[in-house]
């Protein structure tokens, strides 16, 4: 990619996404745990109305061993009968599975300061001090982004920030000290990419590069790809 990359201010049409990360005991659970995301829960969540893909990442450096994202047409979709429904309607499979999760991280976030397009091989994920203000947090995001356009192995760069009321926590994880920062997501082809990114994002947004994690991209699933 190349400082082409388009930049997409908030706006009411914003995207929502929900950010699922987990660790899980690799001795008794790990290989199940794997066979129900990529056999049932991301083809699930990806046919809610509203829900536009799941992707799977697999951590090479930092925080959660597993993470899912799952970009959908706007915030409201987690508001829908039909998200609602999927907690209604949950499978043997899906209660066993949630309950394997160790330290879990569920934020329903805003996705914001978009630049780029695409699809990166991994990710670098970068916490941010929670802010005052959005907005200019939002503008900060976005400025990166410009800077970050032009490494090598950029692909797309976004910032999310967490929606308090609909980042309910998941059935492990503790509430008590929860604190919702907003994270910089910055894709890019290559682990190298994203290592650098990280390092140029932590130094624009004043945040520490080793709290960021690094990820490679298991599989995604669009919703257009479903029957």
């Amino acid at each position: 990619m190349t400082s082409t990359a388009s930049v997409t201010e908030p706006s009411a049409a914003e995207n929502g996404l929900l950010f699922v990360a987990c660790d899980v005991d690799p001795a008794a659970d790990e290989a199940d745990f794997n066979r129900w995301y990529d056999r049932e829960h991301v083809e699930e969540r990806v046919r809610i109305p509203g829900f536009l893909s799941g992707a799977r990442y697999v951590s090479l450096e930092g925080g959660r061993r597993y993470l899912g994202l799952y970009r959908t047409a706007s915030l409201e979709v987690f508001r829908s009968a039909g998200y609602r429904a999927a907690f209604e309607r949950q499978t043997p499979w899906s209660i066993a599975n949630l309950d394997r999760m160790r330290d879990p991280i569920r934020r329903v976030c805003a996705v914001r300061a978009v630049t780029g397009f695409g699809s990166g091989s991994h990710i670098a994920v970068l916490p941010l001090a929670v802010a005052s203000d959005a907005a200019a947090l939002a503008e900060r995001a976005a400025e990166a982004g410009r800077r970050l356009a032009e490494q090598p192995g950029f692909v797309q760069s976004f910032l999310l920030q967490p929606d308090i009321a609909l980042s309910t926590p998941l059935p492990r994880e503790s509430s008590e000290g929860r604190v919702l920062q907003p994270m910089l997501v910055v894709e890019t082809s290559g682990a190298d990419a994203a290592r650098a990114a990280r390092a140029t994002a932590a130094a624009a947004l004043d945040a520490d590069p080793a709290s960021g994690w690094l990820l490679a991209l298991g599989w995604k699933l669009h919703a257009g790809e479903l029957a």
